[in-house]
């Protein structure tokens, strides 16, 4: 039930998503999320079908989580106003991209790559505090209802807090009880609801983009 629900919140940010993808004035990082939303369809799919017929799922999301990472720190990229920031970002995602090679190929080639996924977690949540940060010491007034960049910071911000330490462990809580590795995994699924979730009220905006936005 919960895959389900996680699935019907993915496929729903996906087609809200497609209403942006054809709008002039909308920037292109909110365009770039249909592609990717629909890549996260199929992966998550995958996912499903590999675990129903018992085989591992960890290079699919070894590669994914990957990605994942550098396309959130480009829409950061995109949306934070400092250029020192935005010029660092870029090298992170070098870095996040050497870092899962070398960790999928040599390091953790049989499991999670938990290094590189706990490295990713770090970068987004400190990028995501950051906007907020400039943001609201902004002495110009603004409408956080109508900013886009302000919802897809906060479902990043609120997921990758609760996921880090989760899934950053993932390789150390082998000898949890199962009813609390339940739990865990239900916290988890409920986390990526909201982060969808707020992903579609960012898609909904129809305030005006912030003048720092990459197009």
């Amino acid at each position: 039930m919960l895959f389900q629900m996680i699935y019907l919140a993915i496929g729903a940010s996906f087609i809200v998503s497609l209403s942006n993808y054809t709008r002039v004035e909308v920037p292109l990082y909110l365009k770039c999320f249909t592609p990717f939303l629909g890549v996260t369809l199929l992966v998550e799919g995958c996912g499903r079908y590999l675990v129903n017929h018992g085989h591992p799922t960890y290079i699919l999301y070894n590669i994914f989580t990957s990605l994942e990472f550098l396309f959130y720190l480009y829409v950061l990229n995109c949306i934070i106003n400092n250029s020192s920031l935005r010029l660092m970002i870029r090298y992170i995602q070098i870095f996040i991209a050497l870092l899962a090679i070398v960790n999928i190929l040599f390091i953790q080639t049989d499991r999670f790559t938990s290094i590189t996924y706990s490295f990713g977690c770090l970068f987004i949540i400190f990028f995501s505090i950051y906007f907020f940060y400039d943001l609201f010491r902004n002495a110009e007034p603004a409408n956080l209802t109508k900013n886009s960049s302000f919802w897809i910071c906060l479902a990043l911000l609120f997921y990758y807090c609760a996921s880090f330490p989760l899934l950053g462990l993932t390789n150390f809580l082998s000898n949890i009880p199962l009813d609390v590795l339940n739990n865990l995994h239900t916290l988890l699924g409920v986390m990526n609801i909201l982060l969808y979730t707020l992903f579609i009220i960012a898609f909904l905006c129809r305030g005006k983009t912030p003048k720092y936005t990459s197009q």
